[in-house]
C-alpha cells in the first residue's frame, strides 16, 4: 500500500460531440501526475507537495470542495460510508498539477486497489468551470477486478457543460497499465453523445519531464482552461443550445 509511486502522464486527449445536430471534436496533449498520496516520495526538484513549485500537487485541491478538500482522508472516509465491506488497499491520485501554482481539473481520478492490488474501485472528480464539484463512485456490484473491456455506469447528476444536459449516463473504461493510461468517458443522454477519452504513456516523473512538458504544453491548466472556452465559442457559433447554471447537488459523491 505504501509503494512510493510518483508518474508523468504526457496524456493526449480526445473529445467528440454529436448531439442537436451540432458536432465538434478536438484534440490537444495535457500532463498528468499519478502519486501515492500516502508514500513517503522522492521528488525532483521541480515538484513539490503541498508548497509552490514549477509543478505540484496540494492535498486540498483534492477530495471535497476544491480549495478545501481533504485529499486521500476523504477517499477513505467515502469508501467507509459506501462500501464498508471493501477492503481498501493502495489508493492513486490521478490528476493535473499545479504549474506555478494555477490548477484546473476539469476530472481527476482516485484509483483504489484491493489488498491484493488489482484495481477495484475509481473515483472520478468532476470539477467545472464555475468552481463545482462532484465525483462519480465507480465499480462493479461484486466488486471485481477492473479491466480494459469492463464498462461501469453511471448517472449524470452535475452540471459540467452548459451544452450539455444534466440527464442521461456516463458509461466509464480505464485501462491502467504499469506503462500508460487509458481512460474512455462516453456520455449519452436525448440530445445526443459525448466521447471523452484520456490516454497516454506513463513513466517516473523527473525534473527533465517537468521542463519537457512545460516547454511542449506551456502554462499547464492555464492553457486548458483558455481551450475550454475556445471550443465555447465555437459551439455557440455552431448554434448549440447554452443552459444556465443549476444548483450542484446536495451530496458530493453519487454511486
Amino acid at each position: 500500500m505504501k509503494q512510493p509511486i510518483l508518474d508523468h502522464v504526457a496524456a493526449r486527449t480526445f473529445h467528440g460531440r454529436q448531439a442537436e445536430g451540432v458536432s465538434n471534436a478536438f484534440r490537444y496533449s495535457v500532463d498528468f501526475v499519478l502519486m501515492n498520496p500516502e508514500a513517503t516520495l522522492e521528488t525532483p526538484g521541480l515538484f513539490s507537495r503541498n508548497r509552490f513549485n514549477l509543478f505540484s500537487i496540494r492535498d486540498r485541491d483534492h477530495g471535497g470542495v476544491p480549495g478545501e478538500g481533504r485529499g486521500v482522508a476523504w477517499v477513505r472516509a467515502a469508501l467507509a460510508e459506501h462500501l464498508p465491506d471493501f477492503q481498501a488497499g493502495r489508493i492513486l491520485l490521478l490528476a493535473q498539477p499545479r504549474v506555478l501554482g494555477y490548477v484546473f481539473n476539469p476530472v481527476s481520478f482516485w484509483l483504489i486497489h484491493g489488498r491484493d492490488g488489482t484495481l477495484r474501485v475509481v473515483i472520478a472528480e468532476v470539477t467545472n468551470t464555475y468552481g463545482d464539484r462532484h465525483s462519480y463512485l465507480c465499480h462493479t456490484d461484486d466488486l471485481a477486478a477492473i479491466s480494459r473491456d469492463m464498462t461501469l455506469s453511471a448517472q449524470k447528476v452535475f452540471h459540467v457543460s452548459p451544452f450539455r444536459p444534466i440527464e442521461g449516463d456516463y458509461a466509464f473504461r480505464f485501462d491502467i497499465q504499469p506503462d500508460r493510461i487509458g481512460i474512455w468517458i462516453d456520455h449519452r443522454s436525448n440530445d445526443g453523445t459525448l466521447l471523452a477519452t484520456l490516454c497516454g504513456p506513463r513513466t517516473p516523473l523527473t525534473s527533465g519531464a517537468i521542463l519537457r512538458a512545460s516547454l511542449k504544453r506551456p502554462l499547464g491548466a492555464r492553457r486548458v482552461m483558455a481551450l475550454i472556452h475556445w471550443q465555447a465559442v465555437k459551439l455557440w457559433w455552431k448554434g448549440a443550445a447554452f443552459r444556465g447554471r443549476p444548483t450542484p447537488p446536495a451530496r458530493d459523491l453519487t454511486r
